[in-house]
């Protein structure tokens, strides 16, 4: 049987990725060279691992062998990290999911320390709200993530986030110091479901008030839009502060509610080495505060929801 380890890897990235052009560009080779492998693992198998569409689904046998594949896998890049490290530089790619307002407020700044300071490790980002983030370090499609309010002692604490008002810069409220959340009754109200609303109904429990009828929306660009176009007001983390123009403005609200955003590595099993490294290098260091309120949006993958399909790599370099 001749199976290597690139056609493996091939399997598990054209799973993790979603298509087998997503898997040339993570693993950094041709798509063409993604299909070769997978194609030769199935002919030494006997039979296909996935069925052709769309989207790439795996066949029953692709079931079997995905947690074999995996374990080669992890264990071939932990071999290849062992030796990054006796070398004294770490290499690889490692994989972090973040939701929205983490790749916008947080992440340009560890980006940019990590590739001065780690420039052989290769870094994709995949943007996800927080419960897909959760799932995909808990699955393993991902070696680091950014999570929401975790046990202390878990991971890296990055900041601890307030919930403001976001309002339209034209908006009566838009230029007081602070407000309470009762005072945006006459304006319908915008939420986002993407981890933001239960936040906002803590906010009213703590002005006695209930949650009232309401726009939900999933994605933080379709909030934003709908309140820089009057349609409503919200109720949002600090750091969406980063994705903000002169259009828009953010108001510390009465009711104070925040969240923790910490980066950390798998839960009951072992970290990526180059993962571990990352963490550890920003112990020291701690982040720089989002600009206040205001400030021209800074870029961020974007793409359906479905996180295959929303993957950029920040080459090092």
């Amino acid at each position: 049987m001749n199976i290597g380890i690139s056609h493996l890897r091939a399997f598990v990235a054209v799973l993790d990725s979603g298509s087998f052009s997503l898997a040339a560009v993570e693993l950094g080779i041709s798509q063409s060279a993604v299909s070769h492998s997978v194609a030769t693992l199935e002919r030494s198998l006997g039979a296909p691992v996935f069925v052709r569409g769309s989207r790439v689904r795996l066949t029953a046998l692709g079931e079997q062998i995905l947690a074999h594949s995996r374990q080669v896998v992890e264990g071939y890049g932990a071999i290849r990290d062992l030796a990054s490290r006796h070398g004294g530089r770490p290499s690889g790619t490692v994989r972090i999911a973040a939701p929205p307002t983490a790749c916008q407020g947080v992440l340009p700044q560890l980006l940019h320390r990590w590739r001065h300071e780690f420039p052989l490790v290769q870094i994709v980002v995949l943007e996800g709200d927080d419960a897909e983030v959760e799932s995909w370090l808990g699955e393993g499609a991902v070696e680091l993530a950014v999570l929401v309010d975790q046990p202390p002692g878990t991971g890296l604490l990055l900041t601890t986030d307030d919930f403001h008002a976001l309002l339209a810069s034209d908006h009566p409220l838009a230029e007081e110091v602070e407000i309470d959340v009762v005072d945006l009754d006459d304006d319908p109200l915008v939420v986002s479901t993407s981890g933001c609303e239960e936040y906002v109904r803590r906010i009213y429990r703590l002005a006695h008030r209930p949650l009232r009828r309401c726009h939900r929306v999933r994605d933080m660009e379709t909030l934003l839009t709908m309140v820089r176009s009057g349609i409503g007001v919200s109720v949002v983390p600090g750091l969406t502060s980063a994705m903000l123009d002169h259009r828009l403005v953010m108001v510390p609200l009465r009711q104070r509610v925040s969240r923790t955003l910490t980066l950390t590595g798998p839960i009951g099993r072992g970290w990526q080495t180059a993962a571990r490294i990352l963490v550890d290098s920003c112990r020291q260091v701690p982040l720089q505060p989002v600009p206040e309120h205001r400030g021209l949006p800074i870029p961020v993958a974007k793409g359906p929801t479905d996180r295959r399909e929303a993957m950029v790599r920040y080459e090092a370099g």
